[in-house]
């Protein structure tokens, strides 16, 4: 073999390392999945979602969800990496939210107070848990479980939840692997 064949090898198989990432990192041929399909979000959907991130992760003494932009994130998260049958499980999540709201204090959501939300919340909370213990591995998460994780991967790795709910060091140093815990003490982000 002569340092030609030898280069237009290399090149062969770097190239196909390229073109081939994306399909590897996603599972799937590009242009599998189209985001969105299953719905798409309304002008009004980043604030009601921050609503419901807020009343999961309220502001305490450190900045709640809402702060975090959660409801942006979960919006992005929705469109490019849920399938379909996911997607359309959030989307209709959304609205049943909206009606067992209404069902109960006669008010959309975003119209009842900060204890009506925790209260509505925490039953619909109960409900995914027990949904989930019982559902079918091949069936679709419950859309509030759905919500629920989004919440907390969105806050938790945001700049606030990382910085100001969590304990950060940007350059850690040394590694110890043995820290003395104090009671009260916040959990590691790095």
């Amino acid at each position: 073999m002569n340092r030609r064949e030898a280069l237009s090898r290399v090149a062969l198989i770097l190239g196909g390392t390229v073109a081939g990432a994306n399909a590897f990192l996603e599972g799937c041929k590009p242009g599998d999945r189209k985001a969105g399909t299953a719905g798409t979000f309304r002008e009004g959907d980043i604030a009601y979602l921050d609503e419901i991130a807020e009343t999961i992760i309220p502001t305490t003494d450190t900045p709640g969800a809402k702060a975090a932009r959660v409801g942006t994130f979960m919006t992005v998260m929705v469109n490019d990496c849920y399938d379909e049958t996911d997607q359309r499980v959030f989307f209709e999540g959304m609205q049943q939210l909206n009606k067992a709201s209404s069902k109960k204090f006669g008010k959309p959501f975003m119209d009842i107070d900060a204890a009506e939300r925790k209260t509505l919340l925490t039953e619909i909370d109960a409900e995914a848990k027990e949904y989930m213990t019982k559902k079918k591995p091949e069936e679709s998460k419950h859309y509030f479980q759905m919500m629920k994780e989004l919440t907390l991967l969105g806050y938790f790795t945001s700049e606030i939840g990382a910085t100001q709910a969590l304990r950060y060091i940007a350059v850690p140093g040394k590694y110890e692997g043995c820290v003395p815990y104090q009671k009260g003490d916040r959990a590691w982000a790095t």
